[in-house]
């Protein structure tokens, strides 16, 4: 396993504890076995450490992305894609102890400010990501062009608030919510097929 594995793969399970408060070069190089100037010659900044994290997380929890499926229309690919953002944070219990833990590390007046930046990195690259998406089915001739940018932010408004749904008792299925929600923010897009 390469040295920038090793340290990918340590800083990963430190995210992945719910440590993200935690994530600091010095914790990552000692659970990494690895010395902090070998840590910064492979990740400079503690910002790129933490989007090389994100992307690994994302990757490992959506290995096979949809996207690229042309045998399915366009707007069902997006909609599977969102789906399984949502989907990351659980159900029932689950979800609720996840918002817990988003509500202690980042969004409580006592987080501290480099905490909270961790939580920014995280949503741009979940921004990224579905602007990447947005922009395989633009190249595709799928969907028009456009301010992809702008398209990611409204459906990662929706998706945040599906994901808090999951959170909520409710009385009735939040899958079927998810589901129509999805498709209705999906039909805001200018899909050409």
């Amino acid at each position: 396993m390469s040295t920038r594995r090793k340290i990918l793969d340590a800083a990963t399970s430190i995210m992945e504890e719910g440590n993200g408060q935690r994530l600091t070069v010095r914790a990552v190089s000692a659970r990494a076995g690895v010395g902090m100037g070998t840590l910064r010659h492979h990740f400079p900044t503690q910002r790129v450490l933490l989007d090389a994290v994100l992307v690994s997380m994302y990757e490992s929890a959506m290995p096979d992305d949809r996207i690229h499926d042309t045998a399915l229309p366009a707007r069902q690919r997006l909609i599977d894609n969102l789906g399984r953002l949502v989907a990351t944070v659980g159900t029932g219990d689950e979800a609720r102890t996840r918002w817990g833990d988003i509500f202690r590390n980042y969004i409580s007046p006592d987080a501290p400010d480099d905490v909270r930046a961790t939580y920014a990195a995280f949503d741009e690259q979940a921004a990224r990501r579905v602007e990447t998406w947005l922009s395989v089915l633009v190249d595709q001739g799928a969907l028009e062009e456009g301010d992809n940018t702008a398209r990611a932010h409204f459906l990662l408004c929706v998706v945040n608030g599906l994901v808090l749904w999951r959170a909520l008792p409710l009385a009735e299925s939040t899958l079927t919510r998810e589901a129509d929600a999805l498709a209705l923010a999906t039909e805001a897009l200018p899909f050409t097929r």
